[in-house]
């Protein structure tokens, strides 16, 4: 590969004996931890000549490392001149307050128009490839009929901060959401697994608690005000599994009224939701903060409820009159 970079030199040496593979040559490169771990597992690292295969191994201060940094592949995805609503953006990281009805990743049926697209033509490839493609540093999705805050990273080193915080449940997370009835108790936390539904392969489910499948997730949840038939509350994630709001609400009785995956609005709702054409589960991500990956800020961010939700809570509000 003519257009590969090669890179070599030998392990730092480490006062508390032998490293892990992955954190010593992020150390002794100027590639992120992330990229490395990456370039291990496209067998694209050496060690005293032979094939590394894992991030954790043990090495030994002196040991000789050769790696092969491909060239970027240049994204599938095309840049696109879409609006965005930025809330915070500089050199490292840019947090998005997306639309409901915008998908984050190109997909089959969803090409274009994406949040991808949108912010390749907005940051102009200023943006993170980590595992070696030229794409947004997307650290954590929302559903695309989920509105509200997402962050994405512009560089490698921000990506593996991010990326760090999130598996360590230190990012801060509020959603607000609309849901069927209202919760008894009015307050509380829902600890489930979830994992992929056996009989719905678009469906997430609620597991056993000792499944050996599906991964444990924590919501909790707080009721802020009672409508008619319905409930505006708050949820704050420990966690952020795929649909975990939606399902983990579903799962206590009180399904998000126009979610059509995991529950249907109670009859006397029906004709309001379709008088408003809310066809969308109501979901907004309104609160983001976490940790400045570079700059070491603790950074909070709002997003209002956008027109549809808010739209939905006056009219439930009025209907409970």
């Amino acid at each position: 590969m003519s257009d590969a970079e090669i890179i070599t030199g030998s392990i730092i040496g480490s006062n508390t004996g032998p490293v892990r593979l992955d954190k010593a040559l992020a150390e002794a490169t100027d590639l992120s931890r992330a990229r490395v771990q990456a370039l291990i597992s496209d067998g694209r690292v050496e060690v005293d000549n032979a094939p590394a295969t894992s991030p954790s191994a043990k090495v030994k201060a002196g040991s000789v490392f050769r790696i092969t940094v491909p060239p970027a592949i240049e994204a599938e995805a095309k840049p696109q001149n879409i609006p965005l609503t930025i809330a915070y953006e500089d050199a490292h990281l840019v947090v998005v307050d997306k639309p409901a009805g915008m998908v984050v990743h190109p997909a089959a049926g969803n090409p274009d128009g994406t949040l991808v697209n949108a912010l390749l033509h907005h940051c102009g490839g200023s943006l993170s490839g980590i595992g070696g493609v030229a794409r947004p540093g997307i650290v954590h999705r929302i559903d695309k009929d989920t509105s509200g805050l997402l962050v994405v990273a512009k560089s490698d080193a921000a990506h593996e901060g991010l990326a760090a915080q999130f598996a360590g449940h230190s990012v801060h997370r509020r959603y607000l959401a609309v849901c069927a009835g209202y919760p008894n108790p009015a307050a509380g936390t829902i600890d489930e697994r979830l994992g992929r539904s056996d009989t719905n392969r678009k469906k997430i489910a609620v597991l056993e608690k000792n499944s050996s499948r599906g991964k444990h997730a924590i919501t909790h949840y707080k009721a802020l005000q009672r409508m008619e038939s319905s409930a505006l509350i708050e949820c704050r994630l420990e966690t952020g599994r795929t649909h975990q709001v939606r399902v983990h609400c579903a799962s206590i009785g009180h399904p998000l009224l126009g979610d059509q995956l995991y529950g249907k609005a109670p009859k006397v709702l029906k004709n309001l939701l379709s008088e408003l054409k809310f066809a969308r589960q109501a979901l907004h991500a309104a609160e983001l903060g976490f940790l400045h990956p570079i700059l070491g800020q603790n950074l909070r961010f709002d997003a209002d409820l956008p027109d549809d939700m808010r739209e939905l809570i006056d009219e439930l509000e009025r209907f409970n009159r």
